[in-house]
């Protein structure tokens, strides 16, 4: 892998579906989260998260706290975290494409899990089409 900097052409995208988090409800986004990291602590990108399972979880849970905001839901996120920044706050970590497809594997394995988190068809494409716009935008390594 390169450890040169990459920089996606475009900045983030923002989500087509924003009120999506009154449909999935706090509980099975935590329970998402939660099920989506135990999958990448298994995967072959399990360097990148951490081992203990405090520490995985209090990751998940960012993400979730991360996911509630963007998809309409309190800003729950900035109120504990700051600013998302995930980009600044993901630098530190080399992702390229191959760690961008094993997350997304990850993600779609606990996706499908989860029932689709309880969405409609169409629902669903809008939060994975977003999902696979943003992960392009976190790759950070050619």
């Amino acid at each position: 892998m390169n450890d040169q900097p990459y920089t996606p052409p475009q900045g983030p995208p923002q989500i087509s579906a924003p009120h999506l988090y009154d449909k999935i409800g706090q509980e099975r986004l935590h329970r998402f989260s939660r099920r989506h990291y135990q999958n990448l602590s298994e995967s072959v990108i399990s360097d990148l998260f951490p081992a203990e399972p405090e520490e995985l979880d209090a990751a998940a849970e960012h993400q979730a706290d991360f996911l509630t905001g963007v998809m309409g839901g309190p800003p729950v996120y900035r109120e504990k975290h700051g600013p998302p920044r995930m980009r600044a706050r993901h630098f530190p970590f080399a992702i390229d494409e191959a760690a961008r497809q094993e997350w997304l594997r990850c993600f779609r394995e606990a996706f499908v899990v989860e029932e689709g988190m309880g969405l409609g068809p169409l629902e669903q494409k809008q939060l994975l089409d977003w999902i696979e716009l943003f992960s392009g935008w976190m790759v950070n390594r050619k």
